[in-house]
């Protein structure tokens, strides 16, 4: 039992051994693993592909800042046309669409009635203007006192009163433009009999055409009559006319806030019409060559602008500051240079010091033209 039992102690201390030198394996193994994958993560991470990116260089070129508001254009004269007395209307001699001047006849009304009375009032002023003459002579001679005459003139005066508002009444039954224009809309039909001021017709100046526009009091400063300024109508295609501030109220809306600004547009091909509506941007400072990148180059970061800046391969994060801005372009005051390669396109994904491969590169002289033909308004 002796021996026995030792080859059993034996045999037992032994299998503990094993079991402990595996389980020692075992963890230098994993250790060695954990050790490897993280030398393989650093060594991917060291080697990370280039990011593709699309660069520019900055532009040099006039900037405008712009206040810019939206408002319909309405006519800066509009009359409705009234008859001053009531008659038949014989005759129409303007259409909707026909230009008018100003006194010109439009429509004709049956005058027999004033006609008449003015025939009359003149028949009885003539009558008493002999008598006056009559009166005169004896007067001279000393044969009618002068309580008499003056009684007669008098009554002539009134005669020749009554006479003149009959021609006045007469002369109504011809409908006349009051203003020059276009007649817009037509109310009376030939034949119909209307009544005094009834409406006949709607005269609208088309020249000059107006807006205006209610501008918040900090603006005020900034703008002045006789500034240059546009308007962007969509109904035809985005067509832009030049335009000019024509009044600035003095006075601000204190339940507003605003004060109103007069803008007059000139349009000799009448593709303008009151009613429509319009974008319009009025120019108050214009700045002459100025350092300009592409608006999509910049990433906001909290309250201050950033780009990317490629050098070497690498791409460097530079804080800017910015000025003016336009449609597609923004102005750079501080932070750059005209030799910088800025990012583009793709900065979404970088980092400071991150790796770019370079795939596309803007030119500046697009970016200038866009420039020109663009919108711009003020930070």
């Amino acid at each position: 039992m002796k021996i026995g039992d030792s080859r059993i102690d034996r045999t037992i201390g032994f299998s503990r051994s094993a079991q402990m030198a595996l389980v020692a394996t075992i963890l230098v193994a994993m250790s060695a693993c954990d050790r490897g994958g993280k030398d393989g993560e650093e060594d991917a991470s060291s080697d990370a592909p280039a990011i593709p990116v699309e660069t520019a260089r900055p532009s040099r070129g006039d900037i405008k800042a712009m206040y810019s508001g939206t408002a319909p254009i309405e006519a800066f004269a509009d009359a409705t046309v009234i008859a001053k007395v009531g008659g038949e209307i014989r005759e129409i001699l303007a259409e909707e669409g026909d230009d008018v001047s100003r006194g010109q006849i439009m429509a004709r009304l049956d005058g027999d009635r004033l006609r008449l009375e003015m025939e009359q009032a003149e028949a009885n002023l003539h009558k008493l203007q002999r008598d006056f003459k009559r009166n005169v002579d004896l007067k001279e001679k000393g044969l009618i006192s002068a309580g008499d005459f003056e009684k007669i003139q008098y009554e002539m005066e009134a005669l020749q009163a009554t006479h003149d508002l009959a021609a006045l009444e007469l002369s109504y039954t011809e409908i006349r433009a009051p203003i020059d224009g276009i007649v817009s809309e037509r109310f009376i039909k030939l034949g119909n009999t209307i009544d005094e001021n009834a409406k006949a017709f709607q005269v609208t100046s088309l020249e000059p055409l107006v807006s205006y526009l209610h501008v918040p009091e900090r603006e005020f400063r900034r703008l002045d009559p006789g500034q240059t300024a546009s308007i962007v109508v969509d109904a035809l295609q985005n067509t832009r006319f030049d335009a000019t501030v024509a009044r600035i109220s003095p006075v601000v809306d204190a339940a507003t806030g605003t004060f109103k600004i007069t803008i007059e547009v000139s349009d000799k091909t009448r593709r303008l019409k009151p009613g429509m509506f319009g974008r319009i941007d009025i120019v108050y400072d214009t700045r002459a060559m100025a350092l300009q990148i592409p608006r999509s180059a910049i990433v906001d970061q909290g309250e201050q602008s950033t780009v990317f800046v490629v050098t070497n391969g690498e791409v460097e994060r530079r804080f800017i500051q910015t000025g003016y801005a336009s449609a597609g372009n923004i102005e750079v005051i501080d932070g750059l240079s005209d030799d910088d390669e800025i990012v583009v396109v793709g900065q979404s994904n970088l980092k400071d010091g991150s790796k770019v491969s370079v795939i596309g590169t803007s030119d500046s002289p697009d970016l200038a033209a866009e420039n020109e033909t663009s919108t711009p308004q003020a930070l």
